[in-house]
């Protein structure tokens, strides 16, 4: 009965290096998308997602190892990285909203340089 035991804390070991190693791919194409990416949207989905499976990949090696304080570290990471997507998003909303505010005022004024000069 021992034996049986032991099978399958090897298979679940071998199960978890599986995830794991899938997982550290998927973080490798997140990054290159955070990278390439042709919007900033897709920029911040890709951070948020990276952190997302950074703290799955912890989690999986809290219980690979048995040991408990990393899903203190998880929970910790979790807040870190939601605080940083909002963070990213306020800022890239604001280089957008003024952006934004500059070409209307560019096209406020050439507009009105049309109507004065008629």
């Amino acid at each position: 009965m021992g034996k049986g035991i032991e099978g399958l804390e090897q298979a679940y070991h071998i199960l978890f290096m599986v995830i794991l190693i899938i997982l550290a791919i998927l973080l490798m194409l997140c990054l290159v998308r955070a990278i390439i990416g042709p919007r900033i949207a897709d920029r911040i989905v890709s951070v948020n997602m990276m952190g997302t499976m950074v703290i799955v990949m912890i989690a999986i090696l809290a219980l690979m190892l048995g040991e408990g304080y990393l899903v203190d570290i998880c929970i910790i990471y979790a807040m870190i990285s939601f605080l940083a997507v909002i963070v990213l998003t306020k800022v890239c909303m604001g280089v957008y909203l003024e952006k934004k505010e500059a070409a209307e005022a560019e096209g406020r004024e050439t507009v009105e340089e049309k109507d004065g000069g008629h």
